[in-house]
């Protein structure tokens, strides 16, 4: 009896991340929009610790052997980010003061801001996720900072629009590759530099 064929290539564990990263950032952002009370946070929390965490986690692993240092430590980073998220919700949420919570959120914007330097040379649809995302968590800390609801709210949107992009890439992963073409473009690498501008 003959066997189906072993493929020798590993599974692509970008879609998966994704989609776990934007599934829960857009639960999130929709309670940080005003569009939900608090009184939703709980279904946040069982997709951050069993999807955003715990997937994002997977995923991360998973790019280890293919040698991609960006997509683990990108992906290992937010499953964790997701899992300290749910923790300090449960645990500490009204032991921290609002600064140190507003520094938490500017130190991951850090971190993803310097992820975004790293994506120049990736497709376009993953540099605006990221520059999505530095700007969601600056305007996240801003509003810790300054308790302004308005602050908070433009992160939410802002969430909102990350989530989205993150969707769109995890869906052209998988189906692209599931096509074996190009169905839903990703656009071409765009290298930012400050000889091109002078151009």
């Amino acid at each position: 009896m003959a066997s189906a064929p072993i493929r020798s290539t590993l599974a692509n564990p970008a879609p998966l991340g994704l989609a776990a990263f934007a599934l829960t950032t857009w639960l999130l952002s929709m309670i940080n929009a005003g569009w939900f009370s608090a009184d939703s946070m709980g279904l946040v929390l069982a997709c951050a610790l069993a999807y955003g965490g715990s997937a994002q986690a997977i995923a991360g692993i998973m790019e280890l052997p293919r040698g991609n240092s960006f997509g683990a430590t990108a992906f290992l980073s937010y499953g964790a980010f997701w899992w300290s998220f749910a923790l300090f919700v449960l645990f500490l949420h009204g032991q921290v003061p609002a600064a140190f919570v507003g520094w938490y959120l500017f130190l991951w914007g850090v971190f993803t801001f310097y992820m975004w330097l790293a994506t120049f040379r990736s497709p376009r649809a993953l540099q605006f996720i990221f520059l999505a995302l530095w700007i969601t968590f600056a305007l996240l800390a801003l509003g810790e900072w300054t308790g302004l609801s308005l602050m908070r709210m433009a992160g939410g949107y802002m969430g909102l629009v990350t989530a989205a992009l993150a969707f769109y890439l995890s869906a052209a992963e998988v189906i692209n590759e599931v096509h074996g073409r190009v169905v839903l473009p990703v656009g071409e690498p765009r290298v930012f530099s400050l000889h091109a501008v002078a151009l």
